[in-house]
């Protein structure tokens, strides 16, 4: 291996030459973790204090950012091309290919005809530029909410002056290989690292190894699996289980340690699986799937109707190749090609405007689940209380003020060394208010059992002096019980019997029902034979239970309508907490929930999959969780049919966050919380959220009315020319009219985006259906069809079109029926956009927005001057008796009327709209 570094690749560390396999990185990182420290710091021109500013800034410049491959934006001519890409505007492009070889290349100069090509041109630009000016702007306003939430590490730099290191937080991104990093309970890994120094560090690779238990990572040599006769560890299982490194990605569970930065971005052996991750196809979200079910659904139709279409007109007209432009302007006709940037649009909008509400969307998808979700799991400290632990009281075991338990809690909670929570906190808080005298300062530090989620208590080992050593433990009562066998009365110390225990149950559920969080403090002194430097979980037995401590963390005042709000809109609110169930129970009746019967943790592990799924349907608040069993009930719910949210900022909240349709986490949570969730909250509050699910729905609302309003009205368009072409002995439109009035048609649907929501719409969570459009298709569908008919038959027998075909042979005839239902056609299909947006009654009850007011207007407008413009010859357009105007107001009169009517059965029948 070189010693001296030469530079490589931008956004590559120093570990891994450009073009190296995952093996092969593996192999360095193992080599790596068997070199002693010296060794390290020599080959990466780093000292145990650290870089400098200058070398960092310098190395960040030369060999790019700490990043790993993951999906981002291409360039923006890359994007460009690919909003081409769908099987919509190749329809366009193929007919606009057809229409130039038989109106251009085949037919005489003085012949040619630029009209059509020049419609489909723009159809193919319209819907292209647009969506590609909307998803760029999706990528940057997404990367720019992305940049709200920064995860950073605690560096380690050295001043170019002989002084003491300086610790600061940089982001994770600008961290580069030499780098010195602290780590502790709650952090994320920032890169591949060698320790340094370590103190009960425990480490999660369930991203990397799919193991929940975490492992036990030592500052020592590391070891690693036999290698084989090339060279390379036997997999990696061999890199993963070396002692003395840490990858990017895992997470702190408990512990300290200090460790040198060997590797960054793509080198580092997150990054190598990470380079695989990006180049195979994402997994389809509900809403992904939702909108591919939905435009296969249309495609398929058009696969049907269009060659219908084509067969009639070419067997009745005997005219093939008009037929076949015909039809192909009809497959236009029922292609939805602005639905990508109506998409896009939609969710871009949602985004900023959730953001705008402190709800920063990491990932745009997310919108729909967001709208869609029924359940909300959450935990209760900082959503439903204050998020501000206060120590109310410190007692001996028979509930009396005691200061000695003060200042052993003290001790417990100033000499851990893993990430301090709230309560101690409000230990350290309180003792710093009665002084010095609560702080027993002639004790050090010996070691350390850090906190996990299955014992639930924290142990100090302590040294006084003199040398005796005295370990203090602090945690949940019946864990702590669990492991005491003596109890402190006075200066005696006696048998902790099933009496007393019973006693100090009933004691801590007093506190518990009068709302306060309890913990029990206990102590061992260790004989001088079993005195050591570093103790295990199994020591933690024959303690003395000394006293209570009672935490108050008083509920919001925003919970309680927040919880409302959130029942009104659909929402089920369920605490998942590893906190005490009376406590729980009690915060949740002062905040309006029902709490009912709590399921305690070890219940539900006694339970199958069967068993949890009936329990969580009448179960409000489960207590006393492990981060596994708040996944699994999270899978309970979803197995019931539940679109299920949940939101937490811990270290255990990470498994349900991953496994949730929709994972929220806070800005100030945990990075392993706020890397796994799909939303991020500026603000911990419900409220915050409840603003969140309402945008959320409006978004996926907005879709709906746009795939519901195209599939219905293209629908009834192609039922209309199916009678047409049976019965009229020409076209009852022209191929470029029909190009032209679906292009005015979908230029009016560009601001739908920017439309309200009926408020009784967003009251209720919805889903992706695709069973729902197809239905509302041919529901509402045919009622423009009985206007287009009874509007063939006004201009074949009243408007003169019958009469011309009879006297000349067509020419007359087709044009009076092309303009007439050119008209009728555009309008009616633009009219309905305010009937089918709403389930009430449009402009009395219920108002489009103004852009939609607008552009709709303008389109109606366009389809009644096309007729008595300068171009309207060349479009095939003839001046119609203006009469004509007051028959056509009668039969939209008579259309929104059917179309109210039938939106009336539909609602009473089905119970919803959309």
């Amino acid at each position: 291996m070189t010693k001296n570094l030469t530079p490589r690749k931008r956004n590559r560390g120093f570990i891994a030459a450009p073009g190296k396999t995952g093996d092969q990185i593996a192999f360095r990182l193992a080599h790596e973790a068997l070199l002693p420290q010296e060794e390290t710091f020599k080959r990466l021109r780093s000292q145990p204090e650290g870089l400098t500013s200058a070398e960092a800034a310098q190395r960040l410049e030369q060999y790019g950012r700490n990043e790993v491959a993951h999906d981002k934006p291409p360039h923006a001519l890359i994007q460009l091309l690919l909003a081409f890409k769908n099987p919509f505007v190749m329809v366009l492009i193929a007919l606009a290919a057809i229409s130039y070889v038989m109106d251009i290349a085949m037919a005489a100069p003085d012949d040619q005809d630029w009209t059509k090509v020049i419609i489909l041109a723009s159809m193919i630009g319209v819907s292209g530029l647009l969506r590609f000016w909307q998803e760029y702007r999706s990528a940057k306003a997404a990367e720019k909410l992305k940049s709200l939430v920064r995860n950073t590490a605690t560096v380690q730099r050295r001043p170019t002056s002989p002084t003491v290191p300086l610790r600061m937080e940089v982001p994770m991104t600008e961290l580069v290989v030499g780098d010195i990093v602290h780590l502790q309970a709650g952090d994320m890994v920032p890169a591949d690292v060698r320790l340094l120094e370590s103190r009960d560090l425990f480490i999660s690779q369930a991203v990397l190894t799919g193991e929940a238990l975490p492992v036990e990572k030592y500052d020592t040599l590391g070891s690693v699996a036999a290698k084989s006769a090339d060279g390379q560890t036997d997999g990696d299982a061999g890199l993963l289980d070396l002692s003395n490194a840490c990858f990017m990605g895992t997470n702190v569970v408990s512990g300290t340690a200090r460790a040198v930065v060997v590797a960054t971005g793509t080198d580092t052996y997150f990054g190598s699986l990470a380079r695989n991750v990006v180049s195979h196809k994402r997994i389809e979200t509900s809403f992904d799937k939702g909108v591919n079910s939905v435009s296969w659904l249309l495609i398929r139709f058009m696969l049907v109707m269009v060659p219908i279409v084509f067969m009639i007109n070419g067997v009745t007209k005997g005219d093939w190749m008009s037929a076949l432009t015909f039809a192909l302007a009809v497959a236009v006709g029922l292609t939805p090609e602005m639905l990508p940037m109506i998409v896009s649009a939609n969710l871009a909008k949602g985004a900023v405007a959730m953001a705008r509400r402190k709800v920063v969307v990491k990932r745009l998808n997310s919108v729909q689940n967001f709208g869609a979700m029924d359940v909300l799991c959450t935990d209760k400290t900082g959503t439903l209380t204050q998020d501000k632990i206060i120590l109310e009281h410190h007692y001996d075991v028979y509930g009396d003020k005691d200061e000695t338990t003060l200042q052993l809690a003290w001790l417990n909670s100033f000499h851990q060394s893993g990430m301090k929570n709230l309560m101690d906190i409000a230990i350290v808080e309180r003792a710093d208010e009665l002084g010095e005298r609560v702080k027993l300062r002639h004790y050090s530090k010996v070691d350390e059992l850090p906190f996990d989620f299955e014992r639930r208590r924290l142990s100090v080992i302590l040294q006084e002096q003199n040398g005796q050593q005295l370990m203090v433990s602090k945690g949940a009562v019946e864990e702590m019980l669990a492991v005491c066998s003596h109890i402190q009365d006075g200066d005696d110390v006696r048998v902790l019997n099933t009496e007393e225990r019973a006693r100090l149950l009933r004691l801590s559920q007093e506190f518990n029902a009068e709302g306060y969080r309890v913990l029990v403090v206990a102590t061992r002194h260790i004989p001088s034979d079993e005195r050591k430097n570093a103790y295990q979980t199994a020591d933690e037995k024959g303690l003395v239970a000394r006293g209570f401590l009672t935490f108050l963390d008083p509920p919001k005042d925003s919970a309680a309508p927040a919880i409302k709000a959130l029942n009104e809109y659909g929402v089920t609110v369920k605490v998942l907490t590893g906190d005490n169930p009376i406590v729980t129970a009690k915060v949740c009746r002062d905040v309006g929930l029902n709490p009912g019967k709590p399921l305690l943790g070890p219940e539900i592990e006694a339970m199958d999959d069967v068993a949890l799924c009936a329990a969580v349907k009448r179960t409000t608040i489960f207590a006393k969780l492990t981060p596994l069993q708040k996944s699994r009930v999270v899978k309970a719910l979803q197995a019931n049919g539940h679109t299920v949210g949940f939101l937490g900022d811990g270290i255990n909240d990470a498994p349900a966050l991953r496994d949730a349709d929709v994972g929220i986490s806070v800005d100030s949570g945990a990075d392993i919380a706020k890397e796994t969730a799909d939303i991020i909250l500026l603000e911990k509050s419900l409220m915050v959220l409840e603003e969140g699910v309402i945008k959320g729905r409006e978004t996926f609302g907005n879709i709906l009315k746009y795939l519901n309003m195209t599939a219905s009205s293209n629908f009834g368009n192609v039922f209309s020319v199916l009678v047409a072409s049976a019965w009229l002995p020409w076209e009852p439109m022209l191929a470029m009219q029909l190009l032209l009035q679906n292009l005015i048609y979908d230029l009016s649907q560009m601001f739908l985006p920017w439309d309200k929501m009926d408020p009784d719409f967003l009251k209720k969570p919805r889903k992706w259906e695709a069973g729902n459009i197809k239905r509302f298709m041919l529901w509402l569908g045919p009622t423009s069809s009985v206007f287009d008919i009874t509007t063939y038959i006004l201009l074949w027998t009243v408007f003169g079109a019958g009469a011309a075909y009879h006297m000349h042979g067509g020419d007359g005839g087709q044009l009076i029926m092309n303009t007439g239902w050119f008209m009728e056609g555009l309008i009616s299909q633009t009219l309905v956009v305010h009937m089918l947006r709403t389930r009430k009654i449009p402009f009395l009850q219920s108002t489009a927005s103004l852009p939609v007011l607008l552009s709709t207007s303008i389109a109606i407008a366009i389809a009644c001057y096309l007729p008595f413009s300068p171009i309207a010859s060349s479009l095939g357009f003839i001046q119609l008796d203006t009469s004509y105007f007051w028959w056509l107001l009668l039969t939209m009169a008579g259309y929104l009327a059917l179309t109210q009517t039938v939106k009336t059965i539909y609602i009473k029948r089905y119970g919803q709209w959309f």
